[in-house]
């Protein structure tokens, strides 16, 4: 099995360092990651500067780019071979429901998913890394299960259909993480006010603001999961089309035509 690892955290990052820990004895694992922290670039391609690939001590690689470009950059060229597998993480905190549409580490994984290879994003639930050997190694124990599916030895699921996961790991020791569930995304509140400031030269600095609280952290969802301990595990798709609005918006779109012949 070949498996390529990205993130948004960075190459250095603690999270990517221990999931390569983690898969590096099960699978060919490569490692094309950011140079810089690019968390919240979601899909994000760098298209009007160049992009450079350097290779750090432990064997590496590291982009001047987005996680998606890294993703991008290993498959249409930097890497002689098509992966089995793409995974993204572990990221330093959650990606949960409308984080989903903004995350680099998601971003990453989508990349692959957009290329026909399955994709897993992992995330842990709270920022600072506790426990992130633990998340690795329910990360390993997921890609384990699945990998029979990857090598086109199970039905229902295979590389010729490829799916995308985001899972979310709760920072806990191993014996309170409880076991994996599928979920639905949830949703957040509004992010909080935008944060200013004054630079030394006298002009407005804006920050944004962190992301609001669950507004629907229901059961059945990935927020929900979590906060009772279990591993979330969501599968996502990239069709954005509002298909059950699709009848309403061609009769509407008539009737406006009949209004202005």
């Amino acid at each position: 099995m070949k498996i390529l690892i990205s993130n948004d955290d960075g190459y250095q990052a603690s999270g990517i360092v221990a999931l390569y820990e983690a898969l590096r004895d099960i699978a060919q694992v490569e490692v094309v990651a950011p140079e810089q922290n690019n968390s919240a670039k979601s899909n994000a391609l760098t298209l009007h500067s160049p992009m450079y690939v350097h290779r750090a001590a432990n064997g590496f690689r590291y982009v001047n780019g987005t996680p998606a470009d890294c993703v991008h950059i290993a498959l249409t060229g930097l890497l002689d071979y098509r992966p089995d597998l793409v995974v993204s993480g572990i990221n330093n905190g959650a990606n949960m429901g409308d984080d989903t549409i903004y995350s680099g580490t998601v971003g990453a994984a989508m990349e692959g998913y957009l290329f026909g290879i399955p994709a897993i994003a992992f995330s842990q639930t709270e920022k600072g890394w506790a426990h992130v050997d633990e998340a690795a190694r329910r990360a390993r124990q997921l890609v384990e299960q699945l990998a029979p599916s990857l090598q086109g030895g199970e039905q229902g699921l295979s590389a010729a259909s490829p799916w995308l996961l985001n899972v979310n790991i709760p920072n806990l020791p191993a014996h309170d993480i409880k076991g994996m569930k599928i979920t639905r995304l949830g949703r957040r509140h509004a992010a909080e006010r935008v944060i200013t400031q004054t630079s030394p030269r006298g002009e407005t600095m804006y920050w944004i603001g962190s992301a609001g609280p669950a507004k629907d952290d229901s059961e059945g969802t990935d927020f929900h999961a979590t906060t009772q301990g279990h591993v979330s595990i969501t599968p996502l798709q990239v069709d954005l089309t509002d298909h059950e609005r699709l009848t309403y918006w061609a009769q509407t779109t008539e009737r406006l035509g009949r209004a202005t012949a």
